[in-house]
């Protein structure tokens, strides 16, 4: 249940309105709780006089948001139990439904679409309220193949299966492309500095050029289709850090065709939150290394 509210004060009232659904049961425990409301057909809403009627108000929605989110959490209780998911990468806790994959962008990509999904950093896992259980059995085929091909096993036998083949060559080469942290832009539409900017490397801050220009044969090989009659110069990068990822605004829309034509754009929502991700790894990462041998020990007993 959701409700919108707006202060109003006059001489001759003092107050709050609000919206409600048209549900029967919501107004009826609404009028329960504000006796002296009214319904103002002026304002199409209704109306709770006194000075503290915005905080009552605000109050009475959060404890009824909270009431219905426990009786969403008790059906989806009983959904898992009725049907439940057994694998080796879920497991049911008290409060909620932790996942614990392999890293995989396919398997994350996943779960961020479940509403209310948290990713827990301290106990590196991510949790889904009861609640949303249906929408987690609905994407759990494509989460849990997507773990499984992310095994260290998995991942080291499609290593050996490619060895010594053109695609084992064609793999390294990327690798040692995306190293030289290097990217083509067009020569008279080159991206801003030192911002985040997306990329079909990913987010990235370009950091300038020494004007050396982008032959199409590499370009098209690693990084995107030149357009026919462009020139284009090699541009270094860096990857962003935490802060500086944190305190971008995304882009409000997604990229136009021709922007990733173009090879750049303002980066959306969902690439800044997966370069965050990435970013928030590597500063964990960091500071593991930067720990003594013996506090190691204790983060792994």
């Amino acid at each position: 249940m959701t409700g919108t509210t707006k202060r109003r004060t006059s001489r001759s009232d003092e107050g709050a309105t609000i919206d409600l659904p048209h549900d029967r049961i919501t107004v009826q425990r609404f009028r329960q709780a504000f006796p002296r409301a009214r319904w103002s057909d002026r304002l199409n809403a209704w109306f709770v006089p006194g000075r503290t009627a915005e905080s009552r108000i605000g109050r009475w929605l959060a404890e009824t948001e909270a009431e219905a989110d426990r009786f969403a959490d008790e059906k989806g209780r009983d959904a898992f139990a009725f049907e439940p998911i057994e694998s080796r990468y879920l497991e049911a806790a008290p409060a909620a439904l932790q996942i614990r994959t392999p890293y995989s962008r396919t398997a994350i990509n996943e779960i961020r679409e479940i509403p209310y999904a948290r990713w827990d950093a301290d106990r590196r896992l991510w949790t889904v309220p009861y609640r949303s259980f249906e929408e987690l059995r609905q994407r759990w085929p494509v989460i849990e193949g997507a773990a499984e091909a992310s095994e260290p096993q998995v991942r080291r036998a499609r290593r050996e299966a490619i060895k010594g083949t053109v695609e084992e060559a064609a793999s390294k080469a990327r690798a040692r492309e995306r190293r030289r942290k290097r990217y083509p832009a067009p020569v008279d539409d080159a991206p801003p500095l030192q911002r985040a900017i997306g990329a079909h490397v990913g987010v990235i801050f370009f950091t300038g050029t020494d004007g050396e220009m982008a032959d199409t044969t590499t370009i098209e090989a690693f990084y995107f289709p030149a357009a026919k009659g462009e020139e284009y110069v090699w541009m270094s990068w860096r990857t962003g850090t935490l802060e500086e990822l944190v305190g971008t605004w995304p882009a409000r829309a997604p990229p136009e065709p021709h922007e990733r034509l173009r090879g750049w754009w303002m980066p959306t929502l969902d690439e800044l939150r997966m370069a965050r991700r990435d970013a928030r790894s590597r500063k964990a990462n960091r500071k593991r290394k930067d720990k003594s041998p013996d506090e190691r020990s204790e983060d792994h007993p």
